[in-house]
């Protein structure tokens, strides 16, 4: 019997302090679980809500990975663009020569570089120095194949159209990429190189106009557009004078009545019966 007495004494007491042990465990800082409450959807909340932070999660990478494919793509059409191309003959001394023209209107003939024209042409190096020994050269031959050819002046039958045919082709080559090029040269050579520009102009640019005004006097002489002995040299000199002076000093380009005004009002006052 008081055995019996003693085991249940000892089972009140084990049950007392599993409940005390259970009541720390529901007091520790996680805190007891809270009652579950009416549930409230919102626009942040709801299955939509959780599924859109996977997908959020989602797009960080693609984006991030977006990235270096557009760098790739980039630096792709920069290696086309600088690649050379396969040209020969006419078609590549073309893109040299526009090349060439172009950096010299940009940059001034001191920032002009045998390297950069080679690769604004889109060829090699070895290319340019296979034809010309120097930029030099290089821009003469440039100028050379862009500014009009005073000979081509036809016979139009009247000495007033063939003056203003002629001057209107040079004031049209001076407003041109070759014409910038060449106030470009005027602005900032040095004596030496200068010399070897004023050279190239007196032979391809004077000497021909030159020419070609006497021819036009001549066949006014025999029309009776123009007096004989009209064709002096200061009347045939007039013209090219005008126009160089007009490229050394004023710096600007050439009006549509620039040719109108200096045939008109200058030459043929001078030449008339």
């Amino acid at each position: 019997m008081d055995q019996l007495v003693r085991r249940q004494a000892a089972d009140r007491t084990g049950g007392r302090a599993a409940e005390q042990a259970a009541g720390r465990v529901a007091e520790s800082p996680a805190g007891p679980a809270a009652a579950p409450g009416p549930r409230v959807d919102g626009p942040g909340s709801g299955p939509a809500a959780a599924a859109a932070v996977p997908a959020a999660a989602a797009a960080v990478p693609v984006a991030a990975a977006a990235v270096p494919v557009a760098r790739c793509a980039v630096q792709k059409a920069a290696e086309v663009l600088s690649r050379p191309v396969r040209r020969r003959g006419k078609e590549l001394e073309r893109a040299i020569f526009e090349a060439a023209l172009d950096q010299l209107t940009s940059g001034g003939f001191a920032r002009l570089t045998m390297e950069g024209v080679a690769a604004a042409a889109r060829t090699g190096k070895a290319a340019l120095y296979r034809r010309w020994a120097s930029k030099v050269e290089l821009v003469i031959d440039a100028l050379d194949s862009t500014l009009p050819r005073p000979t081509d002046t036809p016979d139009l039958g009247s000495t007033r159209r063939e003056l203003l045919l002629l001057i209107e082709g040079f004031a049209g080559a001076i407003n041109s990429r070759a014409g910038g090029a060449m106030q470009a040269l005027m602005g900032e050579l040095d004596h030496e190189q200068a010399e070897l520009f004023k050279d190239f102009i007196i032979q391809r640019v004077i000497v021909p106009t030159r020419g070609t005004i006497v021819d036009i006097l001549r066949r006014g002489v025999e029309r009776g557009e123009v007096r004989p002995g009209a064709d002096t040299s200061m009347a045939v000199d007039v013209a090219p004078a005008m126009l160089m002076y007009r490229v050394k000093t004023c710096g600007r380009q050439f009006g549509p009545e620039f040719a109108v005004e200096l045939v008109d009002d200058v030459l043929v006052p001078m030449i008339r019966p």
